[in-house]
């Protein structure tokens, strides 16, 4: 008759829970959050009006204080607009050059083929973009 070895046993139960922890830990690690988690998104007017309020009530600024935080806000905002849009027109002077460069390269047969591709990309990344 066999003799049941319960170190041998508990040693099998070990490997296997150690395997289990290890693999859970390698998914959350390796696995990213969704970028859509978590509170939904709010707009940029919304997001300044909790802010505007939780300065008022957190930091009891005066009515002048508010005034001038506005003010700061306003001219913050267009300068990051100002930032954007000069990123914007460099990014598509870099695009439509390499596109120039793109063209020459292709033979007459290949052209039409390569237009309708940029084309279904740029409607593609038109139609994300507004998402």
């Amino acid at each position: 008759m066999k003799r049941w070895n319960p170190p041998i046993a508990l040693y099998l139960f070990l490997v296997f829970v150690s395997g289990a922890a290890v693999g859970a830990l390698g998914h959350r690690l390796y696995s990213p959050p969704s970028a859509r988690s978590g509170a939904p998104r709010v707009s940029p007017e919304e997001w300044r009006h909790q802010y505007l309020n939780e300065m008022q009530t957190r930091v009891n600024l005066s009515a002048e204080q508010m005034q001038k935080v506005n003010a700061l806000m306003d001219e913050t905002k267009g300068r990051f607009d100002d930032s954007r849009e000069k990123h914007h027109q460099a990014l598509s002077q870099i695009r439509d050059e390499q596109r120039a460069k793109m063209r020459a390269l292709m033979t007459p047969e290949q052209l039409p083929k390569w237009e309708q591709l940029v084309a279904e990309r740029d409607a593609r990344s038109k139609n994300q973009n507004k998402k």
